[in-house]
């Protein structure tokens, strides 16, 4: 029997229908992870029987892992959704960002530039994203409708007050709002609600055999976009992925979790945030409030 709150799934439509009501153009920031596909099959029972009326949008690094991507084509496929994807490459051979190098070299930090040039390029006023409360302070601070200015920043000082679920999408000229569907619930409402109603996700989520090395107190994914060094030997192990961005910034968990069940049972006794797996935050104290400034999603 499912124990998923049910207030919870219609908080998120009520708040995926107001975006459609009080924006213009808007798109869900699709990054192929557990979220954002959850927020995604909220978004076509909040419309159903009609489409989706917004696109997904997905800033592609480069550095994906390939089940992720299979994964973001056929989910597009299967539910008739509009797909546009725009490359964090594109924007390095134009000459928009700089590839970072070194030991700790990424694209995460890249794909600012190349969502803020997708927003400006689609004219989206709305950015549907998959971002939770429960994640990481900075998310903590903000808000459903998360005003950013016409440069594309977020400033937490600046947050309307939402009140009795009063939605404020009035923006001036220039500016857009990134919006949270699910930013009330945890971790293990997701997979709740994912086994609930279940919905396929990418075979990374579940346990696998995968080439690892150690790094850091990490088990970072052997990569050909990872400069290693010679005493970081890869090796074959047991492991899963909490949460999964590009291959340079996710590190796996040891796991024999292979089903939801097995999943959701490991997350309800973990005593780690999810987002310790994830290499970027890592950068300093401040890192993920630091890139929102910049207009991170």
């Amino acid at each position: 029997m499912s124990t998923f709150p049910l207030e919870l799934a219609d908080e998120a439509i009520y708040i995926l229908r107001e975006t459609a009501a009080q924006f213009e153009r808007p798109a869900i920031l699709f990054s192929g992870g557990k979220d954002s596909i959850v927020v995604t099959h909220l978004a076509v029972r909040a419309f159903a029987p009609a489409p989706v009326p917004f696109p997904l949008l997905h800033v592609d690094t480069g550095h994906n892992f390939e089940e992720t991507l299979v994964h973001r084509d056929q989910l597009a496929a299967t539910l008739g959704l509009h797909l546009i994807v725009r490359s964090v490459q594109d924007s390095i051979d134009r000459g928009r960002v700089t590839e970072e190098r070194g030991r700790h070299a990424s694209r995460n930090v890249l794909q600012t530039v190349t969502l803020l040039d997708a927003i400006e390029e689609l004219k989206l006023d709305a950015c549907i994203g998959g971002g939770r409360r429960d994640e990481e302070k900075a998310r903590a601070k903000e808000r459903i409708f998360s005003v950013r200015d016409e440069f594309g920043q977020w400033d937490a000082r600046r947050q309307r007050p939402e009140l009795f679920d009063m939605l404020n999408g009035r923006i001036a000229p220039g500016q857009n709002v990134r919006v949270f569907p699910i930013s009330n619930w945890t971790e293990l409402d997701v997979w709740e609600y994912i086994r609930a109603e279940d919905i396929a996700l990418p075979s990374l989520y579940f346990a696998h055999q995968r080439l690892v090395f150690d790094r850091d107190g990490l088990l970072w994914a052997d990569s050909p976009y990872i400069d290693k060094s010679p005493d970081e030997r890869p090796y074959r192990a047991q492991v899963r992925f909490r949460t999964v961005g590009d291959m340079t910034c996710t590190a796996a968990v040891a796991s024999d979790a292979s089903t939801l069940d097995d999943v959701i049972a490991e997350i309800a006794s973990s005593k780690e945030s999810e987002r310790g797996a994830r290499i970027d935050d890592k950068r300093s104290e401040a890192a993920m409030e630091q890139r929102k400034r910049e207009g991170y999603f």
